[in-house]
């Protein structure tokens, strides 16, 4: 197969000399290069969105002016010399005593959709302060603000002021962002005072999208589970009878036990257990994949979307197979939570080379309790034919589900594979 070129991401180039993660960023902080660019960062941010342009046009100034005898700039250079100097001056008067900041925002964003973060501002002390300017965080490279910059126009005594920001992400995986701060506006408006900041930074996961599935096509065949599975809802199926319990506002009349009431003088009911259950393992294949590939991050998106329609569902996800990485999960039937697994496609990284056998010898000790297993791919050659076809060799139907882009690739005719266009995933209602 023909591979695809890979085209470069520009807005990740920009960021080539940013450190990438919150680690990166406490050493470069802790670094002489870190400390250097602290005194450049605060010595810009004393001045206002106004007061920055002036200090441009300054310095371009300070270049014209420096013939004073074929020009004038020097005049225009010396008026704003006295300007911003003016105005840095004056901001020590100003300060923001009792003001207090926080920051919060959710635990996991979807990718590419707009996320809330909450800005407050509260005045514990006596005064008014007014003309708050609120600096956002640096975003990371897939970060953009969707929402203006912020102010408070007042202030006033026990008074707390509230704002929003708007942003959305587009890789997936941990983020962070810096603790926000806010300076009140000097006179003349051409400076800030110091800055008040929030107390903690924000930390948050990047899920990917979740597929809207609507049905998919999987093996019901129930298979015998020693045990049962603790503390799932019970569907109708024949069950086991586990023992006799004290009665508990809401249990079925009908499951009463009339002697062990009689002996013991307390309502009692019978307990049941199903031990019959169908159970399914979903395998990724993140070979050949890259983290801002349209195609990685959709099979991602629709491996969400599966996972989100059988926790709905009857049936359990038991398995979840990512690259060379065994997780044990036990979702739906009112057990586990989606975000269990979000969490898991929010990390995964591209892997080189399908391990197929690595694979066989891992989810081994898996396979009895299993009732099918759903493969998705981006791509099919011989390694991964055996390892489905082994996977029917134990009994267990194999669901092979292939993503393409626009071009369906002609071995994906032959394997017999279900074919899900990036397209589709990313607008339709799905029926697999």
């Amino acid at each position: 197969m023909k591979k695809k070129r890979r085209r470069v991401n520009l807005n990740k180039l920009n960021y080539i000399l940013i450190p990438k993660n919150r680690v990166e960023w406490d050493e470069l902080r802790k670094s002489r290069r870190g400390r250097v660019f602290r005194w450049i960062y605060n010595a810009y941010f004393v001045f206002s969105q106004e007061g920055r342009v002036l200090l441009f046009l300054w310095m371009l100034l300070s270049a014209l002016s420096i013939n004073i005898g074929f020009t004038q700039y020097y005049v225009v250079w010396s008026v704003l010399t006295g300007l911003l100097l003016g105005s840095v001056l004056l901001r020590r008067f100003v300060k923001m005593d009792g003001v207090s900041a926080s920051f919060t925002g959710p635990p996991r964003v979807t990718r590419g959709e707009e996320v809330f973060f909450s800005v407050e501002f509260h005045n514990q002390s006596g005064q008014i302060h007014q003309a708050i300017r609120v600096e956002r965080p640096f975003l990371p490279w897939d970060g953009k603000y969707f929402s203006p910059r912020l102010s408070i126009d007042q202030l006033e005594p026990g008074q707390t002021q509230v704002r929003e920001i708007v942003a959305t992400f587009q890789a997936r995986g941990e983020h962070h962002l810096d603790p926000i701060s806010g300076r009140a506006l000097a006179p003349l408006g051409l400076a800030l005072s110091e800055p008040v900041s929030s107390t903690s930074s924000v930390h948050f996961l990047v899920v990917p999208q979740i597929a809207d599935v609507a049905h998919i096509d999987i093996e019901t065949t129930q298979k015998y589970q020693p045990g049962g599975v603790a503390l799932a809802s019970i569907t109708g199926e024949a069950r086991e009878l586990v023992g006799v319990r004290p009665y508990r506002p809401g249990d079925p009349i009908r499951d009463l036990h009339a002697k062990t009431w009689a002996r013991i003088g307390e309502p009692a009911v019978r307990e049941y257990q199903q031990e019959y259950f169908t159970r399914i393992g979903i395998v990724i294949d993140t070979d050949e994949g890259r983290d801002d590939d349209p195609m990685f991050e959709s099979m991602l998106s629709l491996a969400g979307g599966i996972v989100a329609h059988l926790s709905r569902g009857e049936a359990l996800l038991d398995l979840l197979v990512i690259g060379q990485d065994i997780h044990e999960l036990t979702l739906g039937r009112s057990l586990g939570f989606l975000d269990q697994a979000l969490d898991l496609l929010a990390c995964v990284s591209p892997q080189d080379g399908f391990q197929g056998r690595e694979i066989r010898s891992q989810i081994r000790e898996h396979l009895s309790r299993l009732s099918c297993m759903i493969v998705l791919s981006m791509n099919w050659d011989e390694s991964r034919e055996e390892f489905a076809m082994w996977i029917e060799q134990q009994g267990i139907r194999c669901r092979r589900i292939h993503i393409v882009d626009g071009e369906v690739p002609d071995y994906a005719r032959e394997i017999g594979a279900t074919l899900v266009d990036i397209e589709d995933i990313q607008g339709k209602e799905l029926v697999l």
